[in-house]
């Protein structure tokens, strides 16, 4: 993995218990001038994500309120591994289509 930080999971407060963790705003910045101009929907940049045994496929969205990217934590990632809201996590990635 390419990447690597510590966050704090937090769930949005909408439909559907999304559960997210924040970028750091240093590593965002070099990960939307890695992919200046091949981003997907919605700024969104595909990757290879890992916390603790789990490794998944997923994507970082840009978050206007924190000006950063945001990973989602799928349901199967937070139960595999005991994630829960508050909890800080360290997260490893790799880009994958850049």
């Amino acid at each position: 993995m390419d990447f690597t930080f510590s966050g704090e999971i937090w769930i949005f407060n909408g439909e559907g218990s999304w559960y997210f963790v924040t970028l750091p705003h240093d590593l965002a910045d070099e990960i939307q001038a890695r992919s200046a101009g091949k981003t997907r929907g919605f700024g969104s940049v595909r990757i290879q994500a890992q916390i603790g045994s789990a490794i998944w496929t997923t994507s970082l969205f840009r978050e206007k309120k924190s000006a950063s990217y945001i990973l989602p934590l799928k349901k199967e990632v937070r139960l595999s591994q005991t994630l829960a809201a508050g909890q800080s996590v360290d997260v490893a990635f790799s880009l994958t289509d850049l």
